[in-house]
């Protein structure tokens, strides 16, 4: 049985027990969020539209954290221009409990 779910601008494949990383979410480690964006559901068969509009996938935030550092590096040529900048995204890993199907 799995999921797709939408959030932070992303679409993801859950099963029950993975564990992924998303965008941050505005909650702490331990609590339980849940997400209401079910896009599909397969479980004898594939569910989308209508037939999912009242599932939802209920998970558990593991952790808040940094991303690697990625650079932007910005150049022009012949004129002297160079312009380094850095970047760490935000995200939340959270461990997926329950689809309600």
């Amino acid at each position: 049985m799995y999921a797709i779910i939408a959030t932070g601008g992303k679409q993801y494949k859950v099963s029950e027990g993975d564990v992924i990383r998303v965008e941050k979410l505005g909650a702490e480690a331990g609590e339980t969020v849940t997400f209401d964006q079910v896009l599909a559901v397969q479980n004898d068969g594939l569910k989308v539209g209508d037939d999912v509009k009242s599932a939802s996938v209920t998970a558990t935030v593991v952790e808040n954290g940094k991303a690697k550092k990625v650079i932007v590096y910005k150049y022009k040529p012949k004129t002297g221009y160079h312009k380094k900048n850095g970047h760490r995204q935000l995200f939340t890993k959270v461990k997926i409990e329950k689809i309600n199907a």
